[in-house]
């Protein structure tokens, strides 16, 4: 028998892995695959088990992959062991036993067993540091949003593309695309500028505010698409209630005067 290990999708809530099993019959009759076992554990601690009745059968002088599906969410996993948080990598074994049905020698357990490493994902902290102008009108303002993005896992991200919307003072300025991926580090902090085009007559008497320097108000809300060592994940990302400053083109971005 051979087997390998898909995981077809990976996000904050839940992985779904595939096993596949390759098992190969050189019997002249066919052999029923009557169930299927499977248990998932991390350091000896069980995380997920099932049962997969009447696989289907194995044809005789043939060969047929088995797929095992097997879906792990990860809230039943923290609220189960509370030691393992959001952010870390794990240690996994997965057992599989199929039961066989073999003409003369009746019920047979094939054992299986993989390992390998799991990912608890969490999701990146954001915050808009600032936002300079690159050219103004009251028609039309082209600028640039100061981005700080915190890793919290414990694996690098690739980062290749937003799919966000930005608030200032509860007026949408829509979104904008990702000029280039770039590296998340794990546990790191990194920064990125995004350029975005709003209209600030559009804020009415709230655009005097972000002329004179003082504090806007914004959120923010989407998602981020990233690469990473376990696969592609697309993973949340969200501010409410933050505070940032708009700054003329001329000014350094880096003053710490103008981060809130």
């Amino acid at each position: 028998m051979l087997a390998e290990i898909h995981v077809p999708t990976i996000n904050l809530e839940k992985a779904e892995i595939v096993v596949d099993v390759l098992i190969k019959n050189p019997n002249p009759v066919p052999i029923p695959l009557i169930d299927i076992n499977y248990l998932i554990e991390s350091d000896g601690r069980k995380l997920i088990s099932g049962l997969i009745p009447d696989a289907g059968t194995i044809p005789a002088h043939g060969e047929e992959t088995v797929k095992i599906p097997i879906r792990l969410v990860y809230d039943d996993i923290k609220n189960t062991y509370a030691d393992i948080k959001p952010g870390s990598i794990i240690p996994y074994r997965i057992k599989v036993d199929l039961i066989i049905d073999v003409p003369i020698f009746g019920r047979l357990t094939l054992p299986l067993e993989k390992t390998g490493e799991m990912p608890i994902p969490y999701k990146p902290d954001i915050d808009v540091e600032n936002i300079k102008f690159e050219r103004f009108s009251f028609e039309e303002t082209v600028a640039v949003l100061h981005l700080r993005l915190e890793n919290k896992n414990d694996f690098d991200l690739g980062l290749n593309d937003l799919d966000y919307e930005v608030w200032l003072s509860d007026v949408s300025i829509g979104g904008a695309e990702l000029e280039k991926s770039t590296k998340l580090d794990k546990n790191g902090i990194s920064y990125i500028d995004i350029p975005i085009t709003f209209k600030p007559k559009d804020f009415g008497s709230a655009v005097w505010d972000m002329i004179r320097g003082k504090g806007t108000g914004y959120s923010m809300k989407g998602n981020i698409n990233v690469d990473t060592p376990f696969g592609a994940m697309k993973l949340p990302i969200s501010k409410e209630g933050g505070t940032t400053r708009l700054k003329k083109s001329k000014e350094d971005g880096g003053d710490d005067d103008d981060e809130e």
